[in-house]
């Protein structure tokens, strides 16, 4: 089904995503700079938002389409096969609104569940070719939600695969997105930073039985079925999880075609190698918002900390956390208000993925000046929600 047809849905959808999603505070904050202060002595506090963060048009499309089809198809039995998206408030919102997530098992999705005539829902990350071409066997209602983002890569793998190419895609072999991606793919290894990009391209420069041995045995999880190192990187195209760190997956890039020169030769590299450009630009827009916010001169000296809201299954926002780290300056990755607690203590996800938790992390014996984001999935009332937590921790009233 396409947007155009939920029409008569869409006041009421408008109305449950300003209820639950909207924030005067983030609000004026925008309207004033950027900047926001309250409190008088030890107590004053100072939020510095970055300029570009929180909901993407792709997630804020994605949740309107699944609201409108829980009111356009109200009595049926409906159903999405992955989280709509690496929020929890809104993942439990997709619940209260009547839609069923598809379990998953060791032996993969219950899509036995799903019956002739119900209504899945496709979430913003999309869907592997092999479960659409379930659905469509099974004979039910679809609701497609992918991000057109995230189309845009499928259309460039598959160029890939007309060329004859094995596609590298930057990206976690785990995250629901890359599985996707790599359903549209003849061939694939997927690499999640740049040490496993140079990895491969050792590989190639310096084949070896043993070396391909200890390839297949790294990437055992990463790659096509059948893939031969030795025949499926002679020829290469870059695609990437739309979430991933920009200059990482240009580096990735940069790295193949030079790979393919010295292999080669650079008359052969047009032929070899192949890169378009298929990174988010709501993904880039507050990578470079918060880069901004930590280059400013006196940052380091003059931010306690940065505040950083979004799932803690969301990869957008976890690359968000890498920024202030690299440049020396405290983060803190909550993924709900709770997180943040009475007695002055954080639990937060750091930069390696592992949940800690820190006792007395905001300043209350002087002021304070916290750098505030949130990623692409995040709502600003779930922002809003963090930032009273630290006025109360100050003393002062709610916004």
């Amino acid at each position: 089904r396409s947007p155009h047809k939920f029409k008569e849905e869409k006041a009421a959808v408008d109305e449950m995503m300003l209820a639950e999603f909207k924030s005067t505070l983030v609000q004026d904050m925008r309207k004033t700079g950027y900047e926001y202060t309250r409190g008088e002595g030890n107590e004053k506090i100072t939020f510095k938002l970055a300029k570009e963060f929180g909901f993407c048009w792709g997630v804020e499309r994605s949740i309107e389409l699944a609201l409108s089809a829980s009111q356009k198809f109200e009595g049926k039995k409906l159903h999405i096969t992955n989280e709509l998206i690496h929020n929890p408030g809104v993942n439990e919102m997709m619940g209260a609104n009547g839609i069923e997530f598809i379990e998953k098992t060791d032996e993969g999705k219950r899509f036995d569940v799903v019956e002739a005539g119900d209504v899945v829902i496709l979430p913003a990350f999309g869907a592997t070719l092999e479960e659409m071409q379930l659905l469509d066997d099974r004979g039910v209602t679809t609701v497609d939600t992918t991000c057109p983002w995230v189309s845009k890569v499928w259309n460039v793998v598959d160029k890939h695969k007309k060329a004859d190419m094995t596609s590298v895609i930057h990206g976690k072999y785990s995250h629901e997105e890359s599985i996707a991606t790599a359903s549209f793919c003849e061939d694939y290894i997927i690499v999640k930073d740049i040490d496993e990009a140079e990895y491969v391209a050792n590989y190639i420069l310096n084949p070896s039985e043993d070396a391909k041995a200890e390839l297949l045995r790294k990437f055992k999880n990463a790659v096509s079925k059948g893939f031969d190192p030795e025949k499926h990187l002679k020829k290469v195209g870059i695609a990437n999880q739309t979430t991933m760190y920009k200059k990482e997956t240009l580096a990735i890039g940069k790295l193949f075609e030079k790979t393919m020169m010295m292999k080669f030769g650079p008359e052969e590299v047009q032929e070899r190698f192949a890169a378009f450009d298929t990174i988010c630009d709501a993904t880039q827009e507050r990578q470079d918002a918060i880069q901004e916010m930590v280059q400013a001169p006196g940052a380091k000296d003059e931010l306690d900390f940065i505040l950083v809201v979004g799932g803690w299954d969301s990869s957008n926002t976890a690359h968000l956390v890498e920024i202030p780290h690299s440049a020396g300056i405290e983060a803190y990755h909550v993924n709900q208000a709770d997180c943040i607690k009475a007695d002055n203590s954080i639990t937060y996800r750091d930069v390696d993925g592992e949940i800690k938790t820190k006792k007395d992390f905001l300043p209350l014996d002087r002021p304070a000046v916290i750098g505030v984001t949130s990623g692409a999935s995040t709502p600003d009332a779930y922002v809003q929600e963090s930032l009273e937590q630290l006025f109360l921790l100050k003393g002062l009233s709610k916004a």
